[in-house]
């Protein structure tokens, strides 16, 4: 498996020729000068519908023919709009042609900003994705929640994406007890330094890390 982290909450798995790509923010995203028109992608999974989480995700859509994967709500307004879609909610999941894919909550929150008011677009979640490769934990915008540990009990997880920007999600500390409970064999820091409210010195964070983390620079990446 090839594993691209983007920068912000961005990232894409290559499995077995199959591109999974999570999140898709790029035209507006400081941490990448990658085109979103050259990006391949067969699904595109979306842990809800902050701006910074789906901009790019229709011109993408429309040039791959992707499946786009999120909750029934977001799910449907896509596929109102002509996009291939598999609606999914949280505890529940699917086995796809790259691995089973298991939806988890997030404590957040999820909108579409149209026109003065932000509409509701369903609860906001998290992916552990099991592949023949490897088993990787998105966790999407989300505080510290306990259910976590139990997600390091059944699931063997090889890597984690774990947000530490604070403000509007859990900060360092937060996420150094996440990784703890995930028992992951490597942990990225997402969400952080795009916005002046998210700043965070992730070297730091991963520092404490050194002997179970890794950090993935953005634009860069892993095979595994």
């Amino acid at each position: 498996m090839k594993i691209t982290y983007y920068g912000h909450a961005t990232v894409q798995l290559d499995i077995d020729g199959t591109s999974v790509l999570i999140d898709p923010f790029l035209t507006s995203n400081p941490h990448t000068d990658v085109d979103p028109a050259s990006v391949k992608a067969d699904y595109i999974l979306l842990t809800h519908a902050h701006f910074d989480h789906i901009e790019d995700v229709e011109l993408i859509a429309k040039q791959t023919g992707a499946t786009i994967v999120a909750t029934h709500e977001l799910a449907t307004y896509y596929e109102k709009k002509g996009f291939s879609v598999h609606g999914m909610n949280i505890g529940g999941g699917h086995s796809f042609a790259f691995g089973r894919v298991t939806m988890t909550q997030a404590f957040h929150s999820s909108s579409l900003d149209m026109g003065d008011v932000p509409v509701y677009m369903g609860m906001p979640g998290g992916f552990i994705i099991e592949t023949n490769a490897l088993t990787v934990y998105h966790a999407g915008d989300t505080a510290l929640f306990s259910d976590m540990k139990l997600y390091g009990e059944r699931f063997e997880i090889d890597v984690a994406f774990l947000p530490i920007g604070d403000n509007f999600t859990m900060g360092p500390v937060d996420a150094l007890d996440a990784a703890h409970w995930l028992q992951a064999k490597r942990v990225v820091p997402i969400h952080f330094d795009t916005f002046p409210p998210i700043k965070q010195d992730a070297r730091a964070f991963c520092d404490q890390l050194h002997q179970r983390g890794l950090l993935i620079e953005p634009n860069t990446t892993i095979e595994i």
